[in-house]
């Protein structure tokens, strides 16, 4: 039987934030070689991670929206003292968006069939995606300037 958590704290280990879809959680935390299963959605905790890292989700938006010019999909640096910044992977607000932390990506590759790229973490972990190729590697670029904005 699955433990399912009531919040999550976002740390250096989380890889990934992914809808459930389930009556019993909300999110699937992938964290370092585990699975972990939480009531609150992912953007939940990414506004509840943001708020721990020193600022307001909406802040961290507009902070990143007026360094880079990036107004769509905004990565958000959920604690820049950490490195620990995550992309959305589509509209924060689309309940299919998933949550991806930069700083584990080792590789993303183009797949075939419903799946349309996969994303593999450092740890040697994968995740099937619906978004392709150039959006994710998009979202990782967005976020490089996001960081190197924030250490200039």
């Amino acid at each position: 039987m699955k433990e399912i958590l009531t919040t999550y704290k976002v740390n250096e280990e989380t890889n990934a934030l992914k809808p459930a879809f389930q009556l019993d959680y909300q999110t699937i935390v992938l964290e370092g070689q585990r699975e972990l299963y939480v009531k609150q959605t992912p953007l939940e905790l990414i506004k509840l991670a943001a708020k721990e890292g020193g600022a307001e989700y909406n802040g961290r938006r507009i902070s990143m929206t007026y360094l880079t010019g990036i107004h769509k999909k905004i990565p958000i640096p959920i604690n820049p003292l950490k490195n620990i910044y995550a992309f959305p992977t589509s509209s924060p607000n689309q309940p299919h968006c998933c949550w991806i932390f930069f700083q584990h990506v080792e590789e993303i590759k183009p797949t075939k069939g419903t799946y349309r790229s996969i994303i593999q973490f450092k740890n040697g972990i994968e995740i099937k995606m619906y978004e392709s190729l150039h959006i994710l590697e998009k979202q990782m670029y967005r976020t490089w300037l996001c960081q190197k904005a924030l250490n200039e």
